[in-house]
């Protein structure tokens, strides 16, 4: 589903998006027209503008992830401000692209959004990293009160924070694909989080990333 306020702009992506095999199933104005139809439209990605003339984008990622849990989100966005972006991805986003990327950086990012990808463009990724290691490094102070995950999901989790796509964590631990997203999306319940991007900032917190 593609959702962005410019006409032009919201057309084009969604003809590149055809073109390259994808089925949009909506391509929408407004913030709350996309939440109105994303549960008929069940997309399993939507690229999502950042400023839309009724609602702020932050919300309707809320919405989104409400209305189509599971959904998979990339901002599209000409702004490329720090707040702007943070907000987004503490929201729920699983990537941000700016609109100044080439159509095959952006096709690109679809596909490895949908594999269940962190995907930013260049620069962006080192500001997000940055912001989950200052979290890192201020206590929580509540680990009594974090769920238990099992060994497996425990390594899943692992494998998925140091970056490898489902795929490649399937290939590693000899399981199917399938299985790697049953593991993540019950870890996902477990702790209460959206999206890989909080998964990340959740492995560095616990030393989960670190362990071998």
């Amino acid at each position: 589903m593609v959702v962005d306020d410019h006409p032009m702009w919201r057309d084009g992506v969604a003809r590149d998006l055809t073109e390259a095999g994808y089925l949009v199933t909506a391509a929408v104005g407004e913030g709350a027209q996309a939440l109105r139809v994303a549960a008929a439209a069940a997309p399993e990605v939507v690229v999502l503008d950042l400023q839309l003339p009724d609602l702020p984008g932050v919300d309707v990622i809320h919405g989104l992830l409400a209305a189509v849990p599971g959904v998979r989100i990339l901002m599209l966005s000409a702004s490329g401000e720090q707040q702007d972006v943070l907000d987004a991805v503490k929201a729920g986003a699983n990537g941000y692209l700016i609109k100044s990327a080439g159509r095959d950086e952006f096709l690109d990012a679809v596909r490895r959004t949908a594999d269940g990808d962190a995907v930013f463009t260049a620069g962006l990724a080192g500001l997000v990293l940055g912001e989950y290691r200052r979290l890192a490094a201020t206590p929580s102070g509540r680990d009594d009160e974090q769920p238990q995950l099992t060994d497996r999901e425990t390594e899943v989790l692992r494998l998925v924070a140091k970056g490898l796509t489902y795929r490649q964590v399937a290939d590693r631990l000899v399981v199917s694909h399938r299985t790697v997203q049953n593991h993540v999306q019950n870890t996902l319940g477990k702790l209460q989080l959206h999206n890989r991007v909080e998964l990340v900032r959740y492995a560095m917190e616990h030393g989960i990333l670190n362990t071998d």
